[in-house]
């Protein structure tokens, strides 16, 4: 065995990594690796430099283990890459040569890895929805994508943004203000303490999205006895099916999948998500995910490793190039 492939997801939570085989004698994935440090950001967006620091090892001991002796294809996708990936864009092709004896690369978008691991190369929408919220879609000839702005400026009808109305809806109680909500008050003082102190509690918080997030299950526990807390999750669900409808393809019918967190909260946001997608998308077929973002990744550098890739390449979601001069 010699040439192979790797496939990374760069996220929140670190690295996940696979090194396979594609081709009529390739055997998929052959081994798997994990990094619990995510990939620093600065000032040139996604750091190369700390990215190769923790993949190079990883890809070392993989393809001991494997056999694979040379990864011709290397596929990366990444959180930011769309916005936050001009330098490794810039460095990783030449490195990943030299390093790796890599000939091809491509650089995705994590947005792009999820759709193509929950619905692979077909047309359709995916909305990853999490802390975060962002929907990608795809005719086949071009990308599309909807929201992805933050907690601060978007993200509507995340983990993020249901913890924020619920929490208003909590502090509207607390004032004695229309649109109140006296049990989600209580849970919230539950959870954070007195309602008073909660900005001093949020704001200053680096990891404020999370935080906000973490109110959205209490939203979801009041919703069967509290219309506040239903009406949010109905909002919610209107947001989501709006990002959907946002990049699904007009003709035909188009694949539709939800993935991510959020959908644990079950029934509460499931059930209004439903009505809300056949309303907004009627044409659509509704599917459950086939995979996750490591999946996208793996299914990419099958593609491009084998020369079949059936997806639209785009300067900031999907960049594929060569890497001449790989050992």
């Amino acid at each position: 065995m010699s040439a192979g492939f790797l496939a990374v997801d760069s996220g929140g939570s670190g690295l996940r990594v696979v090194v396979g085989t594609a081709g009529d004698d390739g055997r998929g994935p052959l081994g798997r690796r994990v990094s619990g440090e995510p990939v620093r950001t600065g000032a040139r967006g996604i750091d190369p430099g700390h990215l190769l620091a923790q993949l190079l090892p990883m890809a070392a001991a993989l393809t001991g283990e494997t056999g694979v002796t040379r990864l011709d294809t290397v596929v990366v996708g990444a959180a930011g890459m769309a916005t936050l990936g001009d330098a490794l864009r810039a460095e990783l092709p030449g490195a990943l040569a030299r390093e790796l004896g890599t000939r091809r690369i491509a650089l995705a978008a994590d947005a792009v890895t999820a759709y193509v691991g929950a619905l692979g190369p077909r047309s359709g929408a995916v909305v990853a929805a999490g802390t975060g919220l962002i929907a990608t879609g795809t005719d086949l000839t071009r990308w599309r994508r909807a929201d992805g702005w933050g907690h601060l400026l978007g993200d509507c009808g995340s983990g993020a943004w249901i913890g924020r109305a619920g929490l208003e809806a909590a502090l509207r109680a607390h004032d004695g203000r229309e649109g109140g909500s006296a049990p989600l008050l209580a849970l919230a003082e539950e959870r954070f303490g007195p309602a008073s102190g909660l900005p001093g509690r949020v704001y200053p918080r680096s990891d404020r999205p999370a935080v906000l997030a973490s109110f959205a299950p209490d939203v979801a526990a009041c919703a069967a006895g509290d219309p506040v807390a239903a009406g949010v999750l109905r909002t919610a669900a209107r947001h989501i099916a709006d990002s959907a409808a946002a990049v699904c393809p007009r003709d035909g019918e188009p694949r539709v999948a939800v993935t991510g967190g959020l959908l644990k909260m079950g029934g509460p946001l499931v059930v209004p998500l439903e009505e809300e997608l056949a309303k907004r998308l009627p044409r659509a077929r509704r599917v459950t995910a086939e995979g996750d973002p490591l999946d996208g990744a793996v299914r990419i550098a099958t593609g491009l490793a084998t020369g079949s890739l059936a997806l639209p390449e785009d300067d900031r979601m999907l960049w594929v190039t060569s890497a001449p001069g790989g050992r």
